[in-house]
């Protein structure tokens, strides 16, 4: 068990919580900020959470929901106030509808993060802030103290697991809910950098190529809200096309950029017989690079396994190799 020592301070309405471990602060800081990894410690042992958003940026949200054993679930979210890597983070947390949206009529409370390095790994100092007495006796009474003491038990076995989260592992895909998809990789680079190869049609036409004997002869791309997207392949030996449709709903430079997509072919150049996905892309830095993270969701779970069953992800593993070769 990682926790050595627990206050709870009415006077200050605090409820602050220790816990020391054996790997440098940047191992247990990137435990806090991948998405992958959080989700295993997050919520107590009977309640795992799922995470379909995590910002770990300045003006960022967090969306995650534990689901106990009967199958009911508990939605939460995250306000990122502050940033300081590998040193603290500071977020907003409260509870969130079934949407995943805060209720903002709901308690909510301030945790600041602090990390710091020890003589025998690294201290995680948290530090949660209630806005009064009743509400940080309504919280205990709601069994906060041992929930947050069930979940941390977890952390040292993510920490040791570093296999599962190797940033040299190939790109790798997760089922989310009935209808999303989580898509993640590590490339090597920095976050800009990644920004940069997603999102400057120049640099796209190097990487995302396809299939051997496939060309991009269209890529209009970019990240102003509202632009329209457009790439398009073509097998260069026989002549076959194929591309995607889109719009930008939401960028955040150099780390989230949401997106629409539909798929087209000559018989139907504008897509309007595809189904169309929503596909919300989120860079991280972490050890060993940028942790790219593609939450796409589907209009089924019908839809979604055709879409895998065509290699997707072994398609997408293909253009991160490119890009790590040919342009980072």
């Amino acid at each position: 068990m990682p926790i050595t020592e627990t206050n709870i301070d009415p006077d200050a309405l605090t409820l602050q919580i220790v816990a020391d471990f054996t790997v440098p602060v940047a191992r247990l800081w990137d435990a806090y900020t991948d998405p992958r990894q959080i989700e295993r410690f997050w919520g107590p042992p009977e309640w795992p959470a799922t995470f379909t958003r995590h910002d770990a940026f300045v003006g960022g949200l967090s969306k995650y929901r534990m689901t106990g054993p009967d199958g009911s679930s508990s939605a939460g979210y995250w306000q990122w106030t502050a940033v300081d890597p590998q040193r603290s983070f500071e977020v907003r947390d409260g509870f969130a509808g079934e949407d995943g949206e805060p209720k903002t009529e709901m308690p909510s409370m301030s945790m600041v993060f602090e990390f710091a390095e020890t003589a025998l790994g690294s201290r995680l100092t948290t530090t949660t802030s209630f806005d009064s007495l009743e509400q940080l006796e309504e919280l205990k009474s709601m069994g906060m103290v041992e929930g947050t003491t069930a979940a941390m038990g977890q952390i040292d076995a993510v920490l040791e697991d570093l296999a599962t989260f190797a940033h040299e592992l190939p790109t790798a895909s997760q089922l989310v809910g009935d209808t999303q998809v989580r898509v993640s990789r590590v490339v090597r680079g920095s976050v800009e950098q990644v920004w940069q190869a997603h999102t400057d049609p120049e640099l796209l036409r190097r990487w995302q190529l396809g299939p051997d004997g496939w060309s991009m002869p269209v890529c209009e791309y970019g990240a102003e809200v509202g632009s329209a997207l457009r790439t398009e392949w073509r097998d260069d030996a026989s002549g076959e096309q194929f591309g995607f449709v889109g719009t930008v709903l939401e960028s955040q430079p150099p780390t989230r950029l949401v997106t629409t997509e539909r798929m087209i072919s000559p018989a139907d150049p504008e897509g309007a017989d595809s189904p169309e996905t929503t596909n919300e892309l989120t860079l991280t830095a972490v050890s060993g690079g940028t942790l790219v993270v593609y939450l796409i969701t589907y209009p089924s779970a019908e839809v979604r396994e055709m879409v895998l069953q065509t290699g997707m992800v072994a398609g997408m593993e293909d253009g991160y190799a490119r890009l790590e070769s040919a342009v980072l």
